[in-house]
C-alpha cells in the first residue's frame, strides 16, 4: 500500500450513472485486479475503486454514482488532487490462464478486466469476454475489449446482444481458465455453471479497505478471508457459497 497524490486530467460520463476518471501522478507498482481507496472531502470513510487501466504516470478509474461519496466524485474538476492509497488487494494470477482465457464482467465489474485483458494480450493469449449489463443504456467500453479479443455482451432486458446474463454467452465459449468480477449472484452462478477452474473478485463495501476491520469477509475453505485484503480476487475452488 502506498499513498499518493494524484491530479484529475479527465472525468467523464460513459454513460448516465457511470464515470471514467483519469488521474496523473507516481501509480508505479499497480496490477490487475487491484484497487485503490479515495479521500473524499467530508466523508469519514475513503471510497475503493477498482483499477481499469493504467499509462505512463496515468491510472484510469471507472466508477458508478451510487452515493454520497460518488456522487462528490462525479462534481469533482480537472485540475483538482485527490489523496488515493494504491496497491491495495492481491489481484488477479496471469500465470493460470491457459491459452483461452475467459474474462467475464458485469456492470462495474468490466472495468478491473480491462488493465487484466491488455497484460494477457502482451503474452499472445487468445482472449474472449463477455460483459454483462441490464440494459442496451447501461453498456460500456465494448469497442475497448473488442481491440483485445472476442467480445460477447448480454443484456437482461434483450435490448442488445445476447439477451439474460453472463452465464447465457458460455456456450459460445471454449476456454481453458476464467477471471471474473461482478456482484455475488453473478459469480456465484458462473462458478456453478463452469467446469474449468477460475478467479473471482468480489465487490463489497468496505470499512478501511486495507485489512484493519474486518468489515468485508467471505467464508471460503480455510476460514472466513478478508475481501480487501485476502481478496478482491478468489479462486473459485475456495469459496463457499
Amino acid at each position: 500500500m502506498k499513498q499518493v497524490f494524484l491530479k484529475i486530467t479527465k472525468n467523464e460520463h460513459l454513460t448516465k450513472d457511470v464515470l471514467k476518471m483519469v488521474l496523473k501522478g507516481d501509480v508505479s507498482d499497480i496490477k490487475a485486479g487491484q484497487f485503490v481507496n479515495i479521500k473524499i472531502d467530508g466523508e469519514y470513510l475513503r471510497r475503493p475503486i477498482s483499477v481499469c487501466d493504467l499509462g505512463k504516470n496515468t491510472l484510469t478509474l471507472i466508477y458508478k454514482v451510487v452515493g454520497k461519496g460518488t456522487e462528490i466524485m462525479a462534481n469533482m474538476k480537472k485540475g483538482e488532487v485527490l489523496d488515493v492509497l494504491t496497491g491495495l488487494g492481491n489481484g488477479y494470477d496471469l500465470s493460470c490462464a491457459g491459452e483461452r482465457p475467459l474474462l467475464v464482467g458485469g456492470g462495474v465489474g468490466v472495468p478491473p478486466l480491462y488493465l487484466l485483458a491488455k497484460e494477457l494480450k502482451k503474452q499472445g493469449k487468445d482472449i474472449t469476454v463477455i460483459l454483462g449489463f441490464n440494459t442496451k443504456d447501461e453498456i460500456f467500453y465494448e469497442k475497448e475489449f473488442s481491440r483485445l479479443g472476442k467480445v460477447f455482451v448480454t443484456t437482461v432486458d434483450g435490448s442488445y446482444g445476447i439477451k439474460g446474463f453472463v452465464t447465457n454467452a458460455l456456450e459460445n465459449v471454449d476456454a481453458t481458465y476464467f477471471y471474473s468480477c461482478g456482484p455475488e449472484p453473478m459469480l456465484k452462478a458462473l462458478s456453478n455453471a463452469t467446469k474449468i477452474s477460475g478467479e473471482l473478485s468480489f465487490e463489497e463495501r468496505m470499512g478501511c479497505g486495507f485489512g484493519a476491520c474486518m468489515g468485508c469477509s467471505c467464508k471460503t475453505l480455510t476460514g472466513n478471508k478478508r475481501i480487501c485484503k485476502e481478496g478482491p480476487v478468489m479462486k473459485k475452488e475456495e469459496i463457499i457459497w
